[in-house]
């Protein structure tokens, strides 16, 4: 015969400690996402120009950066908190990420590193990249 003791106040201080676990790992999952995105981004070709859109809403322009460096855009920034009170606060759910964040895009021969322009509409960035004229063959007289 085995003899059971219920002691509920043991039972009672585990379970607190399993959910004091369980809330720290899921505030632990939780500052991991906000710290750590990627924005979305379409891109667009025209006959004369690329257009690529992304969003960004919550990035003061002064914190985003772009740049072309052998036929590779890169555009990276952060967004910050709003308000540092913020910070502050212990959340119960949270999905508006936050934090630094940098995209690359390899464009084509045709893309004319020297005709970039950018620029933010209501957390819209809006890049676009006017391609090159395009070469034409022409005819070479053969003298004699």
């Amino acid at each position: 015969m085995s003899i059971f003791h219920n002691e509920p106040w043991i039972q009672l201080h585990d379970f607190g400690r399993e959910m004091d676990s369980l809330m720290q790992t899921r505030k632990q999952q939780q500052v991991a996402a906000a710290s750590v995105w990627t924005p979305a981004v379409d891109i667009h070709e025209a006959e004369d120009h690329y257009r690529l859109t992304m969003d960004i809403p919550g990035v003061a322009p002064e914190e985003i950066e772009v740049s072309m460096e052998d036929g590779v855009l890169e555009i990276s920034g952060e967004r910050k908190m709003v308000d540092a009170e913020n910070e502050k606060r212990d959340y119960s759910h949270r999905e508006r990420f936050q934090g630094a964040f940098r995209r690359s895009f390899k464009l084509p021969e045709m893309a004319d590193d020297t005709e970039i322009s950018a620029a933010t509409h209501h957390g819209v960035l809006e890049v676009v990249i006017r391609k090159r004229a395009a070469l034409q063959p022409r005819r070479i007289p053969v003298t004699h």
